[in-house]
């Protein structure tokens, strides 16, 4: 029984160092030059100041499968591209029609406020005009009546018979009492009957 534990033992350990051996062997022979190599290719190029990574970026686009591949991605990013410049020109496009149409309808807006201004500037002097005339008319009334006031009844009775009945009312009517009273017994009676029912009206 100790002979068999014995060699078990021996046939365990040995496995473990062959195991072990090959791995020592790998990194031994493989693994530790490739990184030696790696890191003195990577001093050598940092002291001619080459960059690795472009370098790399270079040789990968050499190959044709990989280059395959890019131009692949290239022509889907210009169509891409392409087609968001297509809908960004029709969109300033369109903005450039809005914006033309609300310049026109801002100048329209400004005639058609000019235009008003003016209108209202013409009926403000039109309104002055009636004014100063109603007024200028307003005293040719009052210098009539005046002058009427101060005729005499025989005189004024004739001349006021000989004018359209709307003037003949408008100068009675702004005459005192006593002298329209005295202006109407010096006309005839049909006329004074006249005059009295148009100033009653």
């Amino acid at each position: 029984m100790v002979k068999q534990t014995k060699q078990k033992t021996e046939e365990f350990s040995t496995g473990e160092k062959k195991s072990i051996g090959i791995f020592q062997v790998l990194l031994l022979w493989v693994l530790i030059p490739l990184l030696f190599a790696s890191a003195v290719l990577l001093i050598i190029a940092k002291v001619a100041d080459v960059n690795v990574f472009d370098k790399a970026g270079e040789w990968t686009k050499s190959i044709p499968f990989l280059q395959k591949d890019e131009d692949k991605e290239k022509a889907q990013t210009d169509l891409v591209l392409g087609e968001r410049v297509v809908s960004l020109q029709a969109e300033i496009q369109n903005k450039e029609a809005e914006l033309t149409k609300i310049q026109s309808d801002l100048e329209k807006a400004n005639k058609d406020k000019d235009n008003l201004l003016a209108k209202q500037q013409e009926l403000l002097a039109e309104i002055e005009m009636l004014k100063s005339a109603k007024n200028d008319s307003q005293k040719d009334m009052k210098e009539i009546v005046s002058t009427f006031e101060s005729m005499s009844a025989k005189s004024a009775a004739p001349v006021i018979t000989k004018m359209s009945d709307a003037e003949a009312i408008q100068i009675l009517s702004k005459l005192k009492p006593d002298t329209l009273a005295s202006i109407l017994e010096k006309m005839s009676p049909e006329d004074a009957a006249k005059y009295t029912s148009l100033l009653t009206k």
